[in-house]
């Protein structure tokens, strides 16, 4: 027996397992198939970056403005949900080093509160909280795909619910056939998307090193702002971090979590962040107040005015950027769906991995039915509305998790001492 071989025998007899060729999946001995470790702290950047950049910075941006009344209020709520972001996501980072298994939330509430109040947490992500988001990007990824074809013109609904439709089924479909290509291409949109940012921060930077700060003045203009419409305002920013969360859907799948999960979660927010406040300010660098709350593109508007021709290419990144997101977010949830089944509380046949490719398949195929119903109502800005109120009660249920098994530990190191 080679030296090589000798060393693949003992990890094998070591841990149960076998690689396969391709390295995307292990096979016990026991004959079952898993999913291997195959999230590096590249590919974690990838998920958690490519997840949370998608349609929020391109439609977000109106809604904060409307509601916080003031371009300098605007840009404080922008960076104020970034900080309280942060602070769920190192929650989270916590979370995913302490308790080494996907499924994300599902599986913290599991463990803090038991299988009653999981299960009716499954099932709000099933029929209500999940669909609604898929919804939102994706028919923001119908909007902006047709926009260069009927520029000027409307899109009419029916050409945006087809689009919305071939977006969704496209994404399912990569994901039920290849783990690595799934991987693969999240990167490449995680790519195209800051291409977008940039193409929109650096030509802004450039108009405010020039002097074009007239929109700036009277910033903090405190004539408009209400408290009454604080809420909305930062329920809009919080909707366009939403993301920071899904690498913890896959804990399993990644190598070294204890090291890869904290460092990756605190990169992406800190370049999302920036990215996020320099893109508002570029804005506001060619449009007032009043011009982006006209606006019913803001990116598209900013490019017309400040790119010329080339201002047709942003509304096709954007629309890479939405694909990017719908990608990551099913790439996550399945895993869920998945370890749900494994706990029985979904059907078994949501466990099952495909013995060919390799994938979740009927994890994967349970969302198609669980999002049409949403995407159908297309009504994009009450959709936000809505499924950005779920997702913040359900983040701020699950940041209270870590604060009750800390106390658990506590407790239980005071008695036994």
């Amino acid at each position: 027996m080679t030296g090589s071989s000798a060393s693949a025998h003992r990890e094998t007899a070591a841990n149960g397992h076998k690689a396969s060729s391709n390295g995307t999946e292990l096979k016990r001995e026991d004959g079952k198939v898993e999913l291997g470790k195959k999230v590096t702290l590249f590919r974690g950047i990838s998920i958690i970056i490519g997840t949370i950049i998608g349609a929020g910075i391109f439609i977000s941006p109106k809604g904060i403005l409307k509601h916080s009344g003031s371009v300098g209020v605007s840009l404080l709520v922008w960076i104020a949900c970034g900080v309280l972001s942060l602070f769920g996501a190192l929650s989270y980072a916590e979370l995913g080093t302490c308790i080494k298994k996907s499924g994300g939330h599902y599986t913290y509430i599991m463990e803090a509160f038991g299988p009653q109040m999981a299960f009716i947490r499954l099932w709000a992500d099933l029929i209500a909280i999940r669909p609604a988001g898929m919804a939102v990007i994706s028919l923001a990824f119908g909007q902006y795909i047709l926009e260069p074809l009927f520029m000027p013109c409307g899109i009419p609904p029916l050409a945006v619910k087809l689009a919305t439709a071939i977006g969704l089924t496209s994404v399912m479909y990569l994901n039920s056939m290849s783990v690595t290509w799934t991987a693969r291409i999240q990167i490449f949109l995680t790519v195209s998307k800051l291409l977008a940012i940039a193409i929109i921060i650096v030509p802004g930077m450039y108009q405010l090193f020039k002097g074009e700060t007239r929109h700036f003045e009277n910033a903090f203009d405190l004539s408009n702002v209400q408290l009454s419409g604080m809420p909305l305002a930062f329920y809009s920013g919080m909707y366009a971090y939403a993301g920071w969360f899904y690498l913890n859907f896959v804990t399993e799948e990644v190598d070294n979590p204890a090291r890869t999960v904290p460092l990756a979660i605190c990169i992406s927010m800190a370049i999302v962040t920036s990215c996020y406040v320099l893109t508002n300010v570029a804005y506001y660098t060619v449009m007032s107040a009043e011009e982006l709350l006209a606006s019913s593109a803001v990116a598209v508007t900013f490019a017309d005015r400040l790119l010329g021709n080339f201002s047709i290419a942003v509304p096709v990144f954007v629309a890479l950027s939405c694909y990017g997101t719908m990608n990551g977010c099913v790439f996550a949830l399945s895993r869920m769906f998945y370890v749900a089944s494994r706990e029985g509380q979904l059907p078994e046949v949501l466990s099952m991995i495909h013995v060919r490719r390799h994938t979740p398949l009927a994890a994967v195929l349970i969302m198609i039915p669980s999002t049409e119903p949403c995407r159908s109502s297309w009504r994009l800005s009450q959709l936000t509305n809505d499924s950005t109120q779920a997702l913040q009660h359900q983040h701020n249920r699950i940041n209270a998790d870590v604060f009750k098994l800390k106390f658990k530990v506590i407790l239980f190191l005071l008695i036994c001492h």
